[in-house]
């Protein structure tokens, strides 16, 4: 497979990035670091996630900080939101929603620790949004979370997965993501379920959703790049984490991937300077540190081609 000489990013840092903080983040200040994403030359950010706000409160003001953000539309910024049913479909729709992101776990352990429902239950639940989702014109795409690795239940099964993905795709979904949700799958792990969900669904783009607990992160993005991905998340500053995984740490940092992608000759469209000026607001919205390799050096390393 040939490597992609250009990817595209989905910053993650409005959802996952702040989900799972202990500061709620005013909606303002979420609302200038999407301002900052935008400027730094990132096309598809992903704003909320229309959830229950007693379980997430962080995410009860998803649909203020997209109808925000939403006149970059018209620059060619895509906005997306997670959606676990209907309700959360139908807010999304109300808020002027044109993409949703709809999010399924791989693995019956973390489907009832994250929706209350075996993984049966949960496919007829989002199915349910994902027509309402197709009736009213919204792009849907669909994402299973410990694609590769489960807390309870432990390795994911490459078949197994393409199985759970495969009635969504069957239902309209335009991209198939993956998430390592855990931040514990190898290289050589990543390669043979993401393979099979490529072979499996060759009509559909593939995402790949990558944490960084212990420090695989950029290896597994190199495993991807040789595989053809060019679709891949991340947050500012290495932010983010499951509340419903055990174990889970943050995203691989949108300023840690860019950097590397640049690095390999693979073009993102994002301007690293920019990108920087994000972790300082960034850092004092969240009242800590980042945890990004790049967010504790000074300045950007320059570029570098052999």
């Amino acid at each position: 497979m040939v490597r992609p000489t250009s990817v595209t990013i989905l910053d993650t840092t409005l959802r996952d990035g702040l989900q799972i903080e202990d500061a709620i983040v005013p909606t303002e200040a979420k609302v200038a670091l999407g301002e900052q994403l935008i400027a730094a030359g990132l096309k598809e950010i992903e704003v909320g996630s229309f959830v229950n706000p007693k379980k997430v409160p962080q995410m009860a003001d998803t649909g203020e900080v997209l109808q925000c953000l939403q006149s970059h539309e018209a620059e060619g910024v895509d906005f997306f939101t997670l959606v676990f049913n209907l309700k959360g479909a139908q807010r999304a729709v109300d808020a002027g929603a044109k993409n949703i992101k709809l999010v399924l776990s791989a693995s019956e352990g973390h489907s009832q620790a994250n929706s209350d429902a075996p993984i049966a239950q949960a496919t007829q639940r989002l199915l349910e949004a994902a027509t309402f989702a197709k009736d009213n014109g919204v792009r849907f795409d669909i994402a299973t979370a410990v694609s590769f690795i489960c807390p309870f239940d432990g390795i994911t099964d490459a078949d197994h997965l393409v199985e759970v993905l495969r009635p969504f795709v069957d239902a309209g979904a335009h991209g198939v993501g993956v998430a390592d949700t855990i931040g514990n799958a190898n290289p050589s792990l990543v390669a043979r379920n993401t393979s099979a969900v490529i072979e499996a669904f060759p009509g559909n783009p593939v995402n790949l959703h990558l944490h960084d607990t212990y420090n695989f992160g950029m290896a597994n993005v190199i495993a991807a790049l040789d595989l053809g991905i060019s679709n891949f998340d991340a947050a500012m500053g290495g932010l983010g984490g499951c509340p419903f995984a055990p174990g889970a740490a943050g995203n691989i940092g949108t300023d840690d991937l860019v950097h590397l992608l640049h690095r390999e000759g693979v073009n993102t469209g994002v301007d690293v300077e920019a990108l920087s000026t994000i972790r300082e607001p960034l850092t004092a919205a969240v009242g800590h540190e980042l945890t990004s390799s790049l967010s504790s050096i000074p300045a950007v390393p320059a570029a570098y081609h052999a």
